[in-house]
């Protein structure tokens, strides 16, 4: 019968949704590395399971391309947001999706019957250490030394429901981010792993982000990664606390609210093509 699916994007960075509940999976984390696969597979960052939640209308689980499951996905979450929307499987423009990462808050702008742009709520950033987490004393990490092959990067760290490692550069489109992304993700100080980021700063309301995506490598985008960069460059004092992140195929805009401390990102979302993966 084989195995219906949604590819859907936020930026470039793609997804493939699955109505779990529908199609029960028993393994998500081998199914993610055949279908991610960019020559042998349907092509994607990973596959994202959709599921009634428990406390709120819907669940999402996120597996990244090598198989191992995400906390949360910024852009998968705005992708998820249209996908349930526009299949009639909710009503509401505004609604909670639930995350390992913690219940995510969205909001639709709806034209025509259309998402065009999801904002979401992705909580409460966290940036003491051991809340990242990474080895070394208390309090946060802003701009402190790590050692990766005899070369030094001053790293900014955040969680916001995943982990984030934030490199100031001065041009972020010239990281050789194949080469360095997976020895920071894999640094023996982070033992969950993290998300890389590089960034240079274009003005106090804007800066350019590449990042290497844990379990994912290379991605065209990261909504997770935009709050990780654009929050490192805001309690470094270099940005205001809304910030336009400009990635390969756009720009997300993050907001840091002053009066809830939560980190909100906003931006697009776009559906590619169905298929159906054979069981």
């Amino acid at each position: 019968m084989g195995i219906p699916f949604t590819k859907l994007h936020g930026l470039g960075n793609d997804y493939l949704f699955i109505e779990s509940d529908k199609y029960p999976i028993a393994d998500p984390a081998a199914l993610s590395i055949a279908m991610s696969h960019r020559h042998l597979g349907a092509g994607s960052d990973g596959i994202i399971l959709i599921m009634k939640g428990d406390d709120h209308p819907f669940r999402m689980r996120i597996f990244n391309a090598d198989g191992s499951e995400a906390e949360t996905c910024g852009n998968g979450l705005r992708c998820f947001a249209k996908y349930v929307y526009e299949r009639g499987m909710i009503p509401d423009t505004t609604f909670t999706i639930e995350t390992g990462g913690g219940p995510n808050r969205v909001t639709l702008t709806v034209e025509d019957g259309v998402v065009t742009r999801v904002r979401s709520n992705m909580g409460e950033p966290k940036f003491e250490r051991e809340a990242i987490p990474m080895a070394g004393p208390e309090g946060r990490v802003l701009e402190e030394a790590l050692e990766v092959d005899g070369k030094t990067y001053a790293v900014t760290c955040v969680n916001v429901g995943n982990p984030h490692a934030v490199v100031f550069v001065e041009d972020a489109t010239q990281i050789d981010l194949a080469s360095i992304g997976p020895k920071i993700e894999n640094h023996p100080k982070f033992p969950k792993r993290t998300n890389v980021e590089f960034v240079n700063i274009i003005d106090e309301d804007n800066i350019v982000m590449r990042i290497w995506e844990r379990g994912s490598g290379i991605t065209m985008a990261s909504g997770s990664g935009s709050c990780g960069a654009a929050l490192a460059a805001m309690i470094t004092g270099r940005t205001h606390r809304r910030v336009n992140v400009h990635l390969v195929y756009g720009q997300l805009t993050i907001e840091w609210s002053s009066e809830d401390g939560c980190v909100y990102q906003e931006g697009p979302a776009t559906e590619t093509y169905s298929g159906v993966w054979p069981d």
